[in-house]
């Protein structure tokens, strides 16, 4: 019997179910920044705040950008070579919009990883509300688009075999062994 205690992360072998759980982690790092916002203010720099400011550090500069590169190098391509028909015709429009994005939201990061840096250390308990906005809207819409659109489409068209290959692709990327 499994402890329903822990959610665990889905496995390699399901890559898009993967691809959703870090969309759900995505989505905790920017409600941690909205709690920021408003701590910041009253609390100031504490402990509290430089720990969770630097939780989102840690999860941005790292587990976000091989997110992006899951997509960029594998998912995408990988759909492309895929898709025919209708779905090809989707995707020559929707996916320079989703690369766009990618570099829009690299862009405002380097902003807000400025900002917590200065929080992680105590130098400064100042977070731009505006700069937070924008980056988790554009975030939220992102994410929307991939997962109405990109991951129902990749779960129709990939043969198992594609599923396997984006898998052991991003399993690689994270050096992690398949044992």
């Amino acid at each position: 019997m499994k402890n329903a205690l822990f959610q665990t992360a889905p496995g390699f072998d399901e890559p898009i179910a993967v691809l959703a759980h870090c969309h759900s982690r995505i989505r905790k790092q920017l409600t941690t920044l909205q709690k920021l916002l408003v701590h910041l203010p009253v609390h100031g720099a504490n402990v509290d705040a430089q720990q969770a400011a630097h939780a989102v550090l840690r999860y941005f500069n790292d587990a976000a950008t091989l997110h992006h590169e899951d997509e960029e190098e594998n998912l995408l391509p990988q759909l492309e070579m895929a898709a025919s028909g209708e779905d090809a015709s989707q995707l020559q429009i929707i996916l320079p919009k989703l690369l766009e994005e990618h570099r829009q939201m690299a862009a405002l990061w380097l902003a807000l990883d400025r900002q917590l840096s200065t929080i992680v250390t105590g130098q400064s308990a100042q977070l731009s509300e505006a700069d937070v906005a924008r980056f988790a809207s554009l975030y939220e819409a992102h994410m929307l688009m991939e997962e109405s659109v990109i991951a129902p489409m990749a779960k129709r068209l990939f043969s198992a075999g594609q599923m396997q290959q984006l898998g052991e692709a991003m399993r690689a990327r994270r050096g992690i062994s398949n044992t």
